[in-house]
């Protein structure tokens, strides 16, 4: 990864966590899959299975909509991150969203068998399972509190906050599904950022 490229982790500073000790466990227990562009790391409803450290690519966390199965996208795991439905995989609950490659990917895997092993190995590890959960849910709280308060253009700029440079990874209907608009209404407000226009 370039020296000046920041992980997900990172970009979300004020809730970033110590993950070092979990992305080594992948490394070295971890068997290196590669994922083509739409392979499917997890299916919605499917016991999920699978924990890991990608190492190149991106996937996209999906789900579908009630009425016209119409794709909604909830997530994103880029280079340096990890990629998974947790908890559900330690236990093998039906997984809450598809995962997805959006480009050619590698994913350094664990079962959740490994992932729960790895965790009862002393309490320090347990501790680790709680504080991944704690840090998981306060990204998606500040998502959804987001969704209230601010502005689908103010969440547009959120997001070029936590994640610079996420819009030379992501095509325009990605964004505009993560940020709960159309993709006509994204170009516009682009286009507003551009030219200077007041929010």
């Amino acid at each position: 990864m370039p020296a000046n490229s920041l992980t997900m982790e990172q970009k979300f500073g004020i809730n970033s966590i110590d993950i070092k000790a979990l992305r080594e466990f992948c490394e070295r227990e971890g068997k290196m899959v590669e994922y083509r562009k739409g392979e499917q790391l997890e299916r919605e409803g499917d016991p999920a299975r699978w924990f890991g450290f990608v190492t190149e690519g991106c996937f996209k966390y999906v789900t579908y909509g009630i009425s016209d199965d119409r794709e909604h996208i909830t997530w994103f795991s880029f280079e340096g991150e990890f990629a998974g439905d947790y908890p559900a995989c330690l236990d093998g609950r039906p997984s809450q969203t598809t995962i997805k490659a959006m480009m050619p990917s590698r994913l350094l895997r664990v079962s959740g068998e490994q992932l729960m092993d790895f965790f009862r190995q002393d309490a320090e590890k347990m501790e680790l399972r709680s504080v991944i959960a704690e840090h998981l849910l306060c990204q998606a709280r500040a998502c959804y509190l987001d969704l209230h308060r601010a502005t689908a253009r103010e969440r547009y700029e959120l997001l070029l906050q936590r994640c610079p440079g996420i819009v030379e990874h992501l095509a325009l209907q990605d964004l505009a599904s993560f940020l709960c608009i159309t993709p006509q209404m994204l170009s516009k407000i682009r286009k507003n950022i551009s030219f200077g226009a007041q929010k």
